[in-house]
C-alpha cells in the first residue's frame, strides 16, 4: 500500500479573500485620523468585525465605544463600516461630537434604497441576521416600514399591508445562495415582490462566496480565516461545506488551528473574510507548511479592482493640512 508523503499535501488558496474596498476603506479611516488628528480616535463598535485589526488600531490610540454618549463631547468619532441609523447621527450632532462616517458604500446605497421604498409607503422586508449591526443601521432608517426576515424560517412570520407593495432588500454580507432561497420563498406568499434596483450583497461577498467553492470541491479541508462576530467570514464557512469540503473551521489566526483536524487530509483549503488582513492567511499558511502542506496553489476566480475613496470629512481635512504644509 501506497504511504502518504509529505509532498502529497497541497494547500489551495482562494483568490479573491481578505480586505474588501469597504474594510480597506473603514481602517485607512481610522489610521489616517490618527495619523491627522492624533490619538485618541473614538469608534462607535468595532470598526470591522475582525479581533486582529480592532486590537492593532486600539494600540494605535483608537478608542472603541459602544454607544456615542461614551465619547466625550466635542472629540472625534467615527462611525464603522457596518453603518448607524440616523438616530446616530442625531445623537452625535447633540453632543457636538465631530463624526467621520466609515460605512461601506455599500451598505450606504441599501440605506438609500430603504430611504427612498419608505417614502412611496412600501413595507420592506429585510433579509438578515437579527442584532447584527448593519441591519439595525438599515432598520434604522424606515423603522416603521421594515420587518426583519431572519432567514427562510422568518418568512412565515412577515405580515404586510397590501401584498402588492412589498419589495425586499438585504444585510450585504449574506450566502447569496440562502438569500435566493430565503426570497424565493417569500415570493410563494407574494407574488408581486419587488426586487432591489440592484444586488445588495456585496460584490466582495459573492466573489469570497464564489471563490470557496471553487476550492472545497478538492479540498476535504477548509480553513477560514476570520472572527467568530463576522457574518461574512462564517458564511464562507457554510458554503466550504455546501460545497463538498468534509470539514471547514473558522480560525482568527493560526494559533486557532488543530493537528487532530489534519489527520488524514492531502488538501487544505485556505480563504479569509473581508475583513481580515492579509498577514493573517500568510500566518495560516507558514503553520501547514510546518506540518507538510508546503505545495501551495492560488486559485483564483475573479479579479477584483474596487477601490472607495476616502470619507469626505477626512479628505476635506488632509487636503488642509497638505495646503498647509506645503
Amino acid at each position: 500500500m501506497a504511504t502518504e508523503t509529505p509532498a502529497s499535501r497541497r494547500v489551495l488558496v482562494a483568490k479573491p479573500r481578505g480586505y474588501c474596498a469597504g474594510v480597506d476603506r473603514a481602517v485607512q479611516t481610522v489610521e489616517k485620523a490618527l495619523e491627522l488628528y492624533g490619538a485618541p480616535i473614538y469608534v462607535r463598535k468595532q470598526i470591522v468585525h475582525n479581533t486582529h485589526v480592532v486590537n492593532t488600531l486600539r494600540e494605535k490610540g483608537a478608542i472603541f465605544v459602544e454607544e456615542t454618549e461614551e465619547v466625550p463631547e466635542g472629540a472625534i468619532v467615527v462611525f464603522s463600516a457596518h453603518g448607524v441609523a440616523p438616530a446616530v447621527h442625531e445623537e452625535a450632532a447633540r453632543r457636538n461630537l465631530r463624526t467621520i462616517d466609515a460605512t461601506c458604500p455599500l451598505v450606504t446605497k441599501v440605506h438609500n434604497e430603504a430611504k427612498r421604498f419608505a417614502a412611496k409607503d412600501y413595507d420592506i422586508l429585510l433579509i438578515g441576521h437579527e442584532g447584527h449591526e448593519e441591519v439595525e443601521g438599515t432598520s434604522g432608517e424606515a423603522p416603521e416600514h421594515i420587518q426583519l426576515v431572519d432567514g427562510v424560517d422568518g418568512v412565515d412570520k412577515v405580515r404586510v399591508r397590501d401584498p402588492r407593495r412589498v419589495v425586499w432588500l438585504s444585510q450585504t454580507t449574506l450566502s447569496v445562495d440562502e438569500t435566493t432561497e430565503t426570497v424565493d420563498k417569500l415570493r410563494e406568499r407574494f407574488p408581486e415582490l419587488i426586487d432591489p434596483p440592484s444586488d445588495d450583497i456585496c460584490y466582495a461577498t459573492q466573489n469570497r462566496q464564489m471563490a470557496v467553492k471553487e476550492i472545497a470541491r478538492e479540498a476535504q479541508l477548509v480553513i477560514v480565516v476570520g472572527s467568530a462576530n463576522s457574518s461574512n467570514s462564517k458564511r464562507l464557512v457554510e458554503v466550504a461545506l455546501d460545497a463538498g469540503a468534509d470539514a471547514a473551521y473558522l480560525v482568527d489566526n493560526a494559533t486557532f488551528i488543530r493537528d487532530e483536524w489534519l489527520e488524514g487530509v492531502t488538501t487544505v483549503g485556505v480563504t479569509s473574510g473581508a475583513s481580515v488582513p492579509e498577514e493573517l492567511v500568510v500566518q495560516v499558511l507558514d503553520h501547514l507548511a510546518r506540518r507538510g502542506y508546503d505545495d501551495v496553489h492560488e486559485v483564483e476566480t475573479v479579479e477584483e479592482n474596487v477601490r472607495f475613496a476616502l470619507p469626505h470629512e477626512l479628505r476635506r481635512d488632509l487636503r488642509g493640512a497638505a495646503a498647509t504644509s506645503s
